[in-house]
């Protein structure tokens, strides 16, 4: 594909297109050949590309440890308060323009540190509830220093949070920041935005993770291929290879092998799978890989030309509820916030029968808590209040104060109004969650508790949540394996993304300059979050968040229902070094980033 480019003088020899020392990827099975396009899918035009996993650090093949990408190297000083990071020199944009420490300085600084593009600075990438600093040494050195030591780095810029410093490179995003464009207004003005910071964010300025970098063929990308063209009508990305992509096979080839990855944006999970079935699609985001699509898929494989391989999902639900502590309505509030109300609600779910109608007989009663295969498995949290026992929950709620009831039969608020409430239900995402939340609004209608499914477009239903809008809504949480220290969203209020309590994570979040001051056993959970974060023995963190998850068992925020099983996704026969199997399915072990997609090839 390049080598016309290269005698038409368009492009120069592979040489000095290449690092000093490139990195080196040793093939899942066996070297390969060029050419070919991979096409794969996703459920909505903002889904995360996560085939774009090229930071400063990745995770070791077994998720225990970071270790060195476009970072070749780094050292740890003063009990993790400074950090040294040495790039890997020579590697250049797609554009051919070299890659350095400007760079990095140019994100921190100019971008992260720009509170008109980010109001505010990353936790993760805070210590003392403070930012760091951080300097240039030289062309290809420079230094993270921070106030408290941050135990938990090296593991954020591997789980590709790091690409907060490698998304942006200078020589092409300056032109649209104000400090190195005095023209900005007029230019912005020009191409129709009313101010610098929205020009910045249109073309790609909020990173790899947002849509709009996916819809900028000119921004030049470290990573594998890069936008050819941009979701035409909404539906289809085209990418092409990186010519000065910085990684290499053993024999010197440069990487990545598949000429093109055409990513489809397909809403509708039964089109996906209908193409999965024809042979047309590989190693598709797991919404499209339900249980109950998997005997259709399994009649078809010798016609499409592809294998099942097993997936092990993070996600440690297939449906979990999250009421809204942080209610908008003071009785509504009080409801959600009584334990022994969502003990009783609880108690009135028949997980079995969702088991056995909706997940095709797959899975366990489950709360949400770390699954059995991650270090954080307590007995206790996954299984307490799983029991099916509708005369325990109307005790329960009758316990809780809510006795008295309407002519209807529907339990009563403190201000006498029923106990009615809004379960929201993202139909574009997983496609069990409309049928199970139907089951739902039946088991609780069973003990006079009254709720209205209400599906809509998850676009909408998030903005919901972050507006605190929601009653409740059912969700499968995420961070179930090794990844729930990095990720504590779901087991106290983290940040905003708590949608159980979205107001007590932005008041930690923002160090208590926002949102609502949560009560004292949530506190504690902080306080230990914030001893975790500038602890560097590993023991020590483990045991640390093993009190925080114990807490969380206490407190009881959310209703969980099933344990996920284990998944499972399509690979093409002729797909070679994919993986067998896909051993982690995380948002912070990004799938199929991690299962170096740059060495995959075609055999045919």
């Amino acid at each position: 594909m390049l080598a016309g480019r290269v005698q038409a003088g368009e492009l120069p020899a592979l040489k000095d297109r290449l690092p000093t020392k490139p990195l080196v990827v040793e093939p899942t099975t066996s070297i390969g050949r060029y050419g070919g396009t991979w096409n794969t899918a996703v459920p909505s035009p903002d889904s995360d590309m996560k085939i774009a996993y090229d930071g400063l650090a990745r995770w070791n093949k077994d998720w225990t440890g970071a270790v060195p990408n476009l970072a070749e190297s780094w050292e740890v000083a003063t009990g993790g308060r400074q950090y040294t990071f040495h790039l890997r020199e020579g590697v250049k944009w797609s554009d051919g323009k070299p890659f350095t420490a400007d760079d990095i300085v140019f994100a921190f600084d100019d971008v992260l540190r720009n509170k008109a593009l980010n109001p505010i600075f990353p936790a993760w990438f805070s210590a003392g509830n403070k930012p760091p600093t951080l300097e240039k040494v030289n062309d290809y050195t420079f230094r993270i220093v921070f106030v408290e030591p941050n135990s938990l780095l090296l593991q954020n810029l591997a789980a590709g949070r790091g690409n907060v410093l490698t998304d942006y490179p200078r020589h092409y995003f300056e032109k649209f920041h104000e400090k190195y464009n005095e023209n900005i207004l007029d230019l912005a003005k020009e191409e129709g935005y009313p101010s610098w910071t929205e020009l910045f964010l249109s073309k790609g300025g909020a990173g790899s993770l947002d849509l709009a970098y996916w819809q900028n063929p000119d921004i030049p990308t470290l990573f594998a291929w890069r936008v050819n063209k941009p979701l035409e009508g909404g539906n289809r990305l085209v990418l092409e290879r990186n010519p000065y992509y910085w990684k290499t096979d053993p024999k010197g080839s440069q990487l990545p092998y598949l000429d093109e990855v055409v990513i489809e944006v397909i809403e509708t999970p039964d089109v996906g799978v209908l193409k999965a079935s024809r042979g047309e699609l590989s190693i598709l985001s797991d919404q499209f890989m339900a249980v109950r699509y998997k005997p259709v898929l399994a009649r078809t494989r010798e016609e499409g030309g592809y294998h099942f391989i097993d997936r092990l999902v993070s996600d440690p639900n297939a449906a979990s509820i999250s009421l809204n502590l942080n209610h908008k309505d003071p009785a509504l509030r009080t409801v959600f916030q009584n334990k022994d109300f969502r003990i009783g609600l609880s108690y009135a779910i028949n997980r079995q029968e969702i088991i056995d109608v909706i997940l095709q007989s797959q899975g366990e009663p489950w709360q949400l808590a770390p699954r059995r295969e991650s270090d954080f498995y307590d007995e206790r949290l996954a299984k307490q209040y799983t029991q099916f026992d509708r005369a325990k929950a109307n005790m329960q709620l009758d316990r809780a104060g809510y006795r008295e009831r309407n002519a209807k039969g529907v339990r009563l608020r403190p201000d006498g109004e029923p106990i009615s409430f809004a379960l929201g239900v993202r139909t574009d995402s997983i496609s069990t969650w409309p049928d199970t939340a139907e089951l739902i609004r039946g088991y609780f209608a069973g003990v006079g508790v009254e709720v209205r499914v209400n599906g809509a477009a998850g676009s909408l239903i998030f903005a919901q949540m972050e507006n605190n809008d929601h009653d409740a809504v059912i969700d499968d949480g995420d961070s179930g394996l090794n990844d729930a220290m990095l990720n504590p969203q779901w087991f106290f209020p983290y940040n905003t993304t708590s949608y159980f309590a979205v107001e007590w994570g932005a008041w930690y979040e923002s160090s208590g300059r926002n949102g609502e001051e949560p009560p004292e056993a949530t506190r504690r959970q902080m306080m230990l979050y914030d001893q975790l974060k500038v602890t560097v023995e590993k023991d020590k963190q483990q045991e640390l968040f093993k009190q925080i998850l114990r807490i969380s068992q206490e407190e009881f925020y959310v209703i969980g229902t099933v344990l996920n099983p284990t998944g499972y996704d399509v690979v093409q026969n002729s797909l070679r070094n994919a993986p067998e199997k896909l051993e982690l399915e995380a948002d912070f072990y990004p799938t199929p980033g991690w299962t170096k997609p740059e060495q995959y090839y075609w055999d045919e």
